[in-house]
């Protein structure tokens, strides 16, 4: 088996709050990462908001993302795509360009020294009103480096009411990507595609719930942010081996392998090597997703998938001798095991 480590990848559903190492949460003067899976949606966002109010300063914001690209460096990341909600935090904090703009400056420094290039989603919390979320327009028209923005959140408060400014934000050139299908089925799935006109699906899971929609979406090649570690943590799946991953591939969905920020993805990988049996041919072909279904100019794409090539015709070290995964400096949480990972009091995957 190779290294899962070396592994090119494309991260392209990660909040970078949810990422805050336990480490850093802990000098802030943050609470314990509650063990175990959360009980409910609603407990897992109210536990990472008391995280959310730690970061409070433009170091704080830059160290974050710093530590994030050191982080995703360690599991074979070379492309993240960052969520963050910024409003938020701005608005927080008195100051709404302050957060964004130490974000960005961590995260250039982090491309500089570690090598990840990133890019920044801004996402915006279905529970929160139609202001704010303009706000969050006018941040992503203001900066290159923030290349789209889309609804997170509890999904059972419907898209509806924003889609004025989604039509905005493509006219202004910025990608959609909401999420849908989470906690919610089908209909969820629809609403982002014909009034959030998102381009790729945010977790996207309970598509399989209408097998028109299956076709629907598999023929418009619309991929798929699956994030499978995470929806066991926050109880949408029984477990891992009852994950529905399998059969969305053997839908012919486009999959592609993400964290949420709630474990670290070579972990990820490796998880779906030993729950699912995937061998390095299917490990390699999701990482090839990921690539393709980013939003990274074409010449990095070309170039990521060429590392995935190369790393598919390396021979695999003898029986035994091979590394699984992991050992990154975030290790992550995994379903099974109820100590602090990568994301132990990380302040949140969804804005609440």
């Amino acid at each position: 088996m190779r290294d899962l480590r070396l592994l090119p990848k494309a991260h392209l559903h990660v909040h970078l709050e949810s990422t805050v190492r336990p480490e850093t949460v802990r000098e802030l003067g943050g609470p314990p990462e509650p063990e175990g899976a959360f009980t409910s949606f609603r407990e897992f966002a109210d536990q990472r908001a008391k995280v959310r109010e730690l970061l409070r300063t433009p170091e704080h914001f830059r160290r974050i993302a710093l530590e994030f690209c050191e982080d995703e460096a360690a599991q074979g990341t070379r492309y993240a795509e960052v969520t963050f909600t910024a409003a938020s935090h701005g608005e927080r904090v008195g100051r709404l360009e302050m957060p964004l703009e130490a974000v960005l400056d961590g995260l250039a420094e982090g491309e500089a020294r570690f090598g990840v290039r990133s890019r920044v989603l801004l996402d915006h919390s279905r529970r929160r009103p139609v202001e704010r979320l303009w706000r969050t327009y006018e941040l992503a028209t203001r900066y290159d480096e923030v290349i789209g923005m889309g609804l997170a959140g509890d999904e059972s408060h419907p898209l509806a009411p924003f889609a004025e400014v989604f039509g905005a934000a493509a006219d202004a050139g910025l990608h959609l990507v909401h999420h849908a299908g989470e906690s919610a089925g089908a209909a969820s799935v629809r609403e982002a595609l014909d009034l959030g006109r998102t381009e790729r699906l945010g977790h996207g899971i309970r598509v399989l719930d209408d097998e028109a929609l299956v076709a629907r979406v598999r023929e418009s090649g619309i991929p798929l942010e699956v994030c499978p570690t995470s929806n066991v943590l926050l109880g949408l799946v029984p477990s891992l081996a009852d994950h529905p991953l399998p059969r969305l591939r053997a839908a012919g969905l486009r999959v592609t392998i993400n964290t949420d920020g709630e474990t670290a993805l070579a972990d990820e990988y490796a998880r779906l090597r030993e729950v699912f049996g995937y061998g390095d041919d299917v490990l390699a072909e999701l990482a090839r997703t990921s690539i393709e279904a980013s939003f990274a100019p074409r010449d990095l794409v070309a170039a990521l998938l060429a590392e995935v090539d190369a790393w598919s015709s390396t021979d695999p070290p003898p029986s035994g001798g091979g590394s699984v995964a992991g050992g990154g400096s975030g290790s992550g949480r995994t379903p099974g095991d109820a100590s602090p990972g990568r994301s132990g009091g990380g302040s949140g995957n969804t804005p609440v």
